[in-house]
Order: C-alpha cells, then structure tokens, then sequence
C-alpha cells in the first residue's frame, strides 16, 4: 500500500484530507507540525509528502529544505498545501524542490490527482536508474559519498582548509564539486579590488558545473570559508553522464534554471531593497546555508568583508547594521562569528 506522510496544523483540516487519502485506499501517517513530520519522515521514508506551508515550530519550507539535504528522503516527492496564492510563494516552493502545490480550499479530486500524477513520475524515474547502471553509480557517488570509487576511480574527496581557495578566475575547469562538508563561497573580483558574492555552497550542493559545461575558464574564484571537504568528479566522466543520460541531463539543466532565478532575485534585490533588508536576506540565506539539524538558533563563521560582498555594500554600512540588529534581538555576535536567534524576523525583514 502506498504510504502517505501528511504534515498539516490544523486539526480539522488534517483529519478531513486524512480520511479523503485513506478512502482512496492510501496508507496515511500525519504530524501535527513541520519538526514532527521532519521526524516521521525520516522514520517511515514514505512513498510521497504533503505539507502544509504556514505552521508552528518549523513551516513548510523548513521540512522540505531539511529532507533535500538527507539522501534517503530528498527523492521523495512533495507536494505543498497553502491557502497563499501570490506567485512569490508559488516560485519560492518550486525553487527549493517541491514537485506540486495544491492551493486551499480545494477539490478532492484535484490533491488526489496531484498524487497520483507525482507517483507515476516516480515510478517512471526510477525505472530509469534500474536500467542505468552509469546514472545507479553517478547517483551513489553524490548521495553515498563513501562510494566515491564507484564512478570510474575517477572521483576523490579533497579536503580545503581554512580561506583557501577552491579555483580562481582562469583557471580551467576540471572537476564537477560536490560538497561534502563545511561550506564555499564563489565571488568576483571588480576593477577597484572589491568582493561580490556570487554563490554559496554547503552540504549537498553542486558548483562549478556552468563552467565546466560551457568549456571556458572560471569566471569567478571559490574558496573554503570554515574549511570544506569536497567531492571531485571527473569532467570527462560528468560531461559522457550529460550526454547519455537524459534524466541526469534534467535535473542540472534544473539546477542552471534555479541559478537564473536566483540571479535575477539578487538583481531586484540589488536595485530596489533597502541595504538593512539585503543584509537580512544575506543572513537569512546563511542561516539556511548552515542549519543542519532542527535548532532554533543558528552559528555562521562570516566576516564582516565577506557579509559585505554578499550583501554589495561598504563594510561600515554592514557593521552598523550588525550592531542594529543584534540590539533588535536578531543576532548575537562575537568576532567573525554570528549566531542567527531570531530567523523568522530576518526572513520577513521589510524595511
């Protein structure tokens, strides 16, 4: 019987679509906020999630972002449930991984429809690994990183230490990274020698692959900011991976999508927020960057440079809005690092 975790706050509503998913002969397992259901699913690993957005404890966003970094649950499908319908919200669930969204108030045909849709994809997906023993390899090579070996002895794990860098802008591309542990920023470097943040990296992210698939130089430099340990995959051995496989294919040309998304948030950004809200987004991206496990507060190892760089503004500007919101109860700090207390309030930073 096909296994069903629902993640719903509202008791009447949980019970209703309980009683609609186990008519149609689904086995339901429901929680009654996000860090119960994060709990349940790690426990049960059922066939398909559905979760509500806005709850106590930890909201939908947070489930799905904690399950995306756990091999054993990211590939399992996810639809989300809200009453929101603005499109901010709709591309924001999409952006982290969610394979559907079904809006309240809504017909019982359309969520079990959504489900049925979601579990044939599945299906077919998997269908395609068992037949493909290069993509079974590729796949335990980047979510069993103990089975490096299996891609050809090609992939090696290399550890970076502190501040050092990963490639620097003309170097060429060798490797696809995959990162392991700790976490990397990528950054470019303008005529008058400041720092712009282009990327960041923790656990279980991908980088350098735009470059290495566009066979030109690094645009840009990486480097270890606490320290990282990273998976090196051969460009040869990725780049056949790219071309033979089609599901391999699809989801990095979702990973380049997401990158265009994002890259063009920070461009609005950029142009029309206040620079307090940009450091709070900076922070807030951190604090997702960094939380591992479900605690509520949160340590970054950030300087004050390099928080500017994300951020694009004048280091100045940036401690005086550290010191701002630490006297707001959003943070503490004690030297480069920054202890995230108060993430929701960053989150939804207006002004």
């Amino acid at each position: 019987m096909t296994k069903i975790v629902l993640i719903e706050d509202n008791n009447e509503m949980r019970e209703n679509i309980e009683e609609i998913l186990e008519l149609a002969d689904y086995q339901v397992l429901s929680a009654e906020n996000g860090k119960v259901g994060v709990e349940l699913v790690k426990k049960e690993l059922p066939d398909i999630i559905v979760c509500d957005i806005m709850m106590p404890e930890l909201d939908g966003y947070g489930v799905l972002y904690y399950l995306s970094k756990i091999p054993e649950t990211r590939g399992i499908p996810f639809i989300f449930l809200s009453a929101k319908t603005e499109r901010q919200d709709l591309r924001k669930g999409m952006n982290l991984g969610a394979d559907d969204y079904v809006t309240k108030p809504f017909e019982e045909i359309e969520l079990l429809e959504a489900i049925e849709s979601r579990l044939k994809k599945r299906q077919r997906f998997e269908a395609v690994m068992e037949s493909n023993d290069k993509w079974k390899g590729f796949q335990d090579a980047v979510c069993d990183l103990t089975g490096l070996d299996g891609l050809k002895d090609s992939a090696q794990v290399k550890t970076i230490g502190r501040r050092e860098g990963v490639y620097s802008e003309g170097d060429t591309p060798k490797w696809l990274y995959y990162v392991k542990e700790g976490h990397v920023r990528s950054f470019k470097v303008t005529q008058d020698d400041k720092e712009l943040v282009t990327g960041l990296y923790g656990p279980g992210d991908f980088f350098g692959y735009i470059d290495l698939l566009s066979s030109e130089c690094y645009k840009d430099y990486a480097v270890a900011i606490e320290g990282a340990k990273l998976a090196l995959i051969n460009k040869e051995d990725f780049e056949q991976l790219v071309l033979s496989n089609k599901d391999v294919s699809i989801n990095f040309i979702k990973l380049l999508a997401g990158d265009i998304l994002e890259k063009e948030n920070e461009l609005v950004s950029l142009a029309y927020n206040t620079v307090r809200k940009r450091v709070a987004n900076a922070l807030s991206k951190l604090y997702l960057k960094y939380k591992e496990e479900l605690a509520e507060r949160v340590e970054v190892t950030v300087t004050r440079d390099e928080l500017a760089s994300m951020v694009g503004t004048a280091t100045e500007s940036v401690i005086r809005i550290l010191s701002e919101f630490k006297k707001d109860g959003y943070i503490k700090t004690k030297g480069s690092l920054i202890t995230i207390i108060d993430y929701p309030s960053l989150r939804d930073y207006r002004y």
